[in-house]
């Protein structure tokens, strides 16, 4: 390699500054060393970027929409232009509502309040659990799991081809999974809803953080995802999309700021006039520092530009891949094929490993933090290792002891700001603890395994 061509490496490929990079932990064999944070799919550290901007805000933090005072109108117009900025960021359509909300779970959750009467609810089982277990009070056909993008948008145009009674209807799907890391044919998956006159509401929750979401390109009726997976610092989340469902629905909590008028009744009871945007799902006192840090996030994903986040991510996939091609006992879990498009997420399991005591070694002896379970999406991990989806268990492996077989698996992930050494170092401990095994003892303690101190 030139160094020029070198150089274009390094710079497409820099990471992002995040907290925590410097970070020590103790090793069970003696020694520190640098923490390699590789669990991104469960919650991304926080891009400096947006940690100096709340930092900066905090002095001036006031209670937002109902204060006349100074800082409550600061605050309140820091809110606003947030959302302003996180309708920007998905590309949001003329009429489009963006709403504040704790999480992914719980904008799922808000829209599962506001569905329609007998409305039918369709979800492939490969769903997280967030965007599989919502919608409790509607109709829901579970999908299996395809083998193909081709595949998930045929077995949905089946499905809504044969639903009866025709009436409304939800598709719910992710856009790339938290298990895999492979993208999702949205658009087709999209337009194959619109044409069976189904609404659709992408969870972008692992798809956000690392590809551009367009609301107008992909053609969704609604986006879902979290702060904390979009390096921001604390427990935000957004719905955005058509206002007409969320507009009809009665406030998904009942207080200040829903509410625009309440008077009392004669008979005692009281009326009340509730708002028709935004704020008719976002009672109590918002959490105003977390919309802004979602919104400085955005902020800051936009101006370093995607192409480079990407670039990034498929030179770390490709050092995964490259790294442990020749290590048979590594197998990698994959709907659509090992060469499908993903984000920077790969779950696999080690043949002869538990795969809770691989992640405790990987932990204990190297100080790489990874993710071990069904990774909140039981139905999927279970077809992916041959499991009938429908057995019951929980995350973890309270039953199998260090060594013994467990119907789990490990998911590394990986973002904007992992550094090269990081993804190297995991390459290196795997290889090393498949070929040597692990330098340590372990036990099972409550479900989990860790090292044995005890001697």
């Amino acid at each position: 390699m030139s160094v020029s061509t070198a150089a274009t490496v390094q710079s497409v490929c820099a990471p992002l500054p995040v907290l925590g990079r410097d970070v020590t932990v103790p090793l069970v064999t003696g020694g520190e060393v640098t923490y390699a944070a590789l669990d991104y799919a469960a919650s991304a550290p926080a891009l400096q970027r947006v940690w100096d901007d709340v930092a900066a805000y905090a002095p001036y933090y006031g209670s937002v929409h109902r204060g006349a005072g100074y800082l409550s109108q600061l605050s309140t117009d820091l809110f606003e232009n947030a959302r302003r900025t996180v309708a920007d960021f998905l590309d949001c359509r003329d009429g489009d509502q963006v709403v504040f909300t704790r999480s992914t779970t719980d904008s799922l959750n808000l829209l599962a309040s506001a569905l329609p009467a007998d409305c039918q609810v369709f979800v492939f089982e490969t769903e997280h659990h967030a965007s599989l277990l919502p919608w409790r009070s509607a109709r829901v056909t579970c999908l299996d799991a395809p083998r193909s993008p081709r595949q998930a948008v045929e077995t949905l145009e089946r499905a809504l081809a044969g639903r009866e009674p025709h009436g409304p209807a939800l598709v719910c799907v992710t856009g790339a999974s938290n298990v895999t890391g492979e993208l999702w044919p949205v658009r087709e998956l999209a337009a194959a809803a619109h044409a069976h006159g189904a609404r659709i509401v992408l969870d972008a929750a692992q798809l956000a953080p690392h590809h551009p979401v367009s609301v107008k390109d992909l053609d969704v009726d609604w986006v879902a995802f979290s702060g904390h997976k979009l390096y921001a610092p604390f427990g935000s989340g957004v719905l955005a999309g058509r206002a007409d469902w969320l507009r009809e629905a009665e406030p998904y909590l009942a207080g200040g700021g829903a509410s625009r008028t309440v008077s009392r009744r004669a008979d005692g009871g009281v009326d009340v006039a509730w708002h028709d945007g935004a704020a008719r799902h976002e009672a109590g006192s918002p959490n105003v520092i977390g919309a802004y840090a979602v919104a400085s996030a955005c902020k800051a994903l936009t101006e370093a530009g995607f192409d480079t986040l990407v670039a990034r991510e498929r030179h770390l996939l490709r050092t995964v891949r490259e790294g442990l091609a020749d290590v048979p006992e590594v197998r990698f879990l994959s709907l659509f094929g090992d060469d499908a498009p993903r984000v920077g997420v790969l779950s696999f399991v080690v043949e002869g490993w538990n795969s809770s005591h691989f992640a405790a070694a990987l932990s204990a002896e190297y100080g790489i933090g990874v993710r071990d379970g069904l990774f909140c999406a039981h139905p999927l991990v279970r077809t992916l290792l041959g499991s009938d989806p429908r057995t019951q268990g929980a995350c973890g492996s309270p039953e199998a002891a260090p060594g013994e077989k467990s119907l789990n698996a490990i998911r590394v992930s990986f973002g904007a700001g992992t550094p090269d050494e990081h993804v190297e170092r995991f390459v290196r401990a795997v290889r090393e603890l498949v070929g040597n095994g692990a330098r340590w003892t372990y036990r099972t303690v409550d479900g989990r395994c860790v090292p044995d101190t005890s001697a």
